[in-house]
């Protein structure tokens, strides 16, 4: 696994050294307030208090991280309302729009699919859009993967804030939790709470040398470029063949994964010292984007994953008792405190 091409074996964990702060709360329990403090006017930054789009079309070439087929992405204005709708203008212009009843089916990648077209990895894309506040868009592509290009969101982000994002007339719509609905297989877990702003929280762990990471952001705030949007997929050297063995990871190599053996890891430096679980935040908040709407909530995670998080969107929509649609931010403080912070795990 010394060269460019090489294949690298992705999962959901991360590398860190552990600094025990045993004062200090664990961030992303339940409700905890008062870790992540008062927050400013959700998304006043780039006004999203009405939709936007990009203002003009952008593309993008890459290959695809599990089937190593080359694709050409283009980025397409889109009219108010209209959501993200993925467009495979390789099959007649078919198009799939990016909500929770296209989910096909999720492992190592989120795959979205209508009728019998298939559309994988959308979760960094769909993370960026959130992320920089773009609510439609058409996406076109000519495979069936989107481009992994450097492993993170960064590249996405880049792409449209090159062009500019345009404000639309119509108000957003966000989806409003009213009442806490959690998901759970054995230890893991994930959950929406009702809250003021939109805050994701996310916690690792893994056997040695994987220890545990916590990572909380408030997406309120303008903090997801900064402290989310770079950080990389990642992937075990040792599982590296049984991935290949199921036809995964063909395009994944040393310039779009970050590799992590029994050491330490292959290629870095990290761009975070956290950058792990900084990836599975990433993913999850392009996971929640197929709700297709901004979430107000705290959304809270624990050894999760691409299938538990569109387990929470698929609960969300069934239950509609659980939620509002709302156009009203309700305002709120800002503070310093508030934002993007690790959480110090002790054993």
């Amino acid at each position: 696994m010394g060269s460019r091409s090489e294949q690298l074996a992705l999962t959901s964990a991360g590398l860190r050294r552990i600094v025990v702060i045993r004062a200090r709360p664990l961030l992303w329990q339940k409700y905890n307030s008062a870790a992540v403090g008062p927050r400013c006017n959700l998304f006043s930054w780039n006004n999203l208090a009405f939709e936007q789009t990009v203002r003009s079309a952008v593309s993008c070439r890459g290959i695809g991280l599990h089937s190593g087929a080359p694709v050409k992405l283009r980025i397409l204005p889109a009219a108010a309302g209209t959501g993200i709708v993925f467009r495979r203008v390789d099959l007649d212009d078919f198009e799939i729009e990016a909500v929770g009843r296209n989910v096909a089916r999720v492992s190592y990648a989120t795959s979205l699919q209508k009728k019998g077209v298939l559309l994988s990895t959308t979760e960094h894309l769909l993370s960026a859009f959130i992320g920089i506040g773009l609510d439609n868009a058409i996406v076109e592509l000519d495979n069936l993967e989107l481009p992994i290009l450097d492993g993170s969101a960064r590249p996405f982000v880049d792409l449209v804030l090159e062009a500019g994002l345009k404000r639309q007339r119509r108000k957003r719509t966000y989806l409003k939790i009213l009442h806490e609905v959690e998901v759970r297989d054995g230890n893991k877990m994930i959950a929406a709470y009702p809250a003021r702003g939109y805050t994701v929280s996310y916690r690792i762990n893994f056997a040695v040398p994987i220890g545990q990471q916590s990572f909380e952001i408030d997406l309120s705030r303008d903090l997801y470029r900064k402290e989310v949007a770079g950080a990389r997929t990642f992937g075990f050297l040792h599982e590296a063949q049984a991935m290949r063995n199921m036809g995964l990871i063909r395009g994944a190599s040393e310039d779009n994964v970050i590799v992590v053996t029994e050491s330490g890891v292959k290629n870095g430096p990290l761009r975070f010292q956290d950058e792990f679980v900084r990836h599975k935040v990433l993913d999850l908040i392009g996971d929640l984007a197929l709700l297709g709407k901004q979430v107000i909530g705290r959304i809270v995670a624990d050894r999760a994953g691409h299938a538990m998080h569109t387990a929470l969107v698929a609960k969300l929509l069934r239950d509609r008792s659980l939620w509002e649609e709302t156009t009203d931010v309700e305002p709120v403080e800002d503070s310093p405190e508030a934002g993007a912070m690790p959480a110090h795990l002790s054993n």
